[in-house]
């Protein structure tokens, strides 16, 4: 069957398929989630005794939060191309474009991203893999976007030509009611029907899949998995994906990613072990182990070890005596110190906090600021392929489909994509820094030397470099022909 076309029973045939390739790194997440978040009663992990983690990575998922997605500024830009910005509409156009981002910046503050998106960058930090799903609200709502972190427990992912995970089937259990409030246009099958009233109704498997349909947009299809059948739900085609699923890292060959987590997994549990040994340890050292002589007067279930209390003994008995420990445990701290430093380190925990010493000079700041770009510049460079690039192509392919964003192709030929998050800036300004150093170096050779210069042109590179409004830019006058 081509790839562009579906049927319900190649949804479902293909998710099985898709799921059981998943399965050994089922395992693999379980063991990060139980680790690093709090067990929750009945799930059946591991009791946690050390927090070094779980506090970590909460850091680097609100560092990654603030450095490339800051939902209190703008983290992104729209400029006309190359060629736009020399022709006599470049003004205009790039007010066009500054407004389109205003209005999309507008809709992402009044929406739940910033809530969302953290918990997809917290499955980023355990499991190494992320899903964003952006959805179109309903009319009336503050904003046209809805977003949802989708947990990688309902998303099975496959990853296509181009090395992007572009085909994504999200499954949901869902009770009749929620089926048909979701899918108002679809026919149930007979038994279906949402019913009234009932403790706990049934629940039925919705399986959702996106997948390109090459002609540069997307194929979807709902279908319901009832009595080994696939009823179909829901069918349509989007110009852009709505589920955007990105990576940390990923080896080759392999289709989902590897967080942090995952990479210091071994020392999380050795950190915890020694934190509980450390603990009974305390324990023991606390109320201590005793023996007595069983003769016949003291009976030790009745014993208790509390202040003021007052023990019974024989004549000429020994009574309780302390039994002394085989040593001490004080090596523990020394691995323990180590492991928690090496999980640190994994996780970015002292390299995205802010510094704690005031005494920083603004150089050691800065760089600072270009030690972390470069720890992070693998993954940032999947981040924007990955999740920004995509993410703000579907929300300006909704606002363009309520008319609120005039058309445009973030293609490079029309309109291009600028990043302007704290981590991207930090590049931005090393590209400045070095071309101010060469128009200083310039400028000491002499007259001649700054003749070569085109100032104007050393403006706009400056602009583009610091991520400075277009507006401010005076427009490039048409050359007479």
């Amino acid at each position: 069957m081509p790839r562009n076309e579906m049927t319900p029973e190649a949804v479902l045939a293909r998710h099985a398929a898709a799921l059981e390739r998943r399965r050994p790194w089922e395992a693999v997440w379980r063991e990060c989630y139980d680790h690093v978040l709090a067990t929750t009663p009945g799930s059946g992990g591991p009791m946690l005794y050390d927090a070094t983690a779980a506090d970590a990575a909460e850091q680097l998922s609100a560092s990654l939060l603030a450095e490339l997605t800051p939902p209190w500024s703008r983290w992104f830009g729209l400029a006309p191309s190359r060629a736009l910005e020399e022709g006599p509409d470049a003004a205009a156009a790039a007010a066009a474009l500054e407004e389109a981002a205003e209005v999309l910046q507008g809709h992402l503050d009044r929406s739940n991203f910033a809530l969302e998106m953290h918990q997809a960058f917290l499955d980023l930090v355990v499991a190494g893999t992320g899903v964003l799903l952006v959805e179109e609200a309903p009319p009336g709502e503050s904003s046209a976007l809805r977003f949802t972190a989708v947990p990688l427990t309902q998303a099975v992912l496959e990853e296509g030509a181009g090395g992007r995970l572009d085909t994504v089937y999200r499954a949901t259990m869902l009770e009749a009611g929620a089926i048909a409030r979701r899918y108002p246009a679809a026919i149930l099958p007979a038994g279906l029907e949402p019913e009234e009233g009932g403790d706990a109704p049934p629940r039925f498997r919705v399986v959702e899949a996106v997948w390109p349909d090459g002609r540069g947009g997307c194929g979807y299809l709902a279908v319901l998995d009832h009595d080994g059948r696939a009823v179909p739900l829901a069918t349509g085609r989007f110009a852009e994906s709505p589920f955007i699923a990105f990576r940390w890292l990923k080896a080759p060959g392999e289709t989902y990613g590897r967080g942090p987590v995952m990479k210091t997994l071994p020392d999380i549990r050795t950190a915890n072990k020694v934190v509980e040994l450390v603990l009974k340890n305390a324990s023991i050292a606390a109320t201590g182990i005793w023996q007595a002589e069983d003769d016949g007067v003291l009976n030790p279930a009745t014993v208790r070890l509390v202040p003021g209390a007052i023990i019974p003994k024989a004549p000429g008995s020994s009574g309780l005596t302390p039994l002394a420990a085989p040593g001490n445990f004080d090596v523990s701290q020394l691995v323990l110190e180590d492991q928690r430093r090496r999980i640190r380190a994994a996780l970015l925990a002292d390299r995205l906090s802010a510094p704690q010493d005031a005494r920083m000079t603004a150089t050691e700041v800065l760089e600072r600021s270009a030690q972390t770009a470069r720890l992070l510049g693998a993954t940032y460079g999947r981040l924007q392929s990955e999740l920004l690039s995509p993410l703000v192509a579907r929300c300006l392919s909704i606002l363009r489909r309520r008319g609120e964003v005039p058309p445009m192709l973030l293609d490079g030929r029309e309109a291009r994509l600028t990043y302007q998050s704290p981590l991207a800036r930090v590049q931005g300004r090393a590209d400045a820094a070095n071309t101010l150093l060469f128009l200083q170096a310039a400028s000491s050779l002499g007259a001649e030397a700054v003749k070569q210069i085109d100032l104007v042109a050393a403006t706009r590179h400056l602009a583009r470099a610091l991520a400075a409004p277009a507006g401010i830019l005076t427009p490039i006058a048409p050359t007479e022909e």
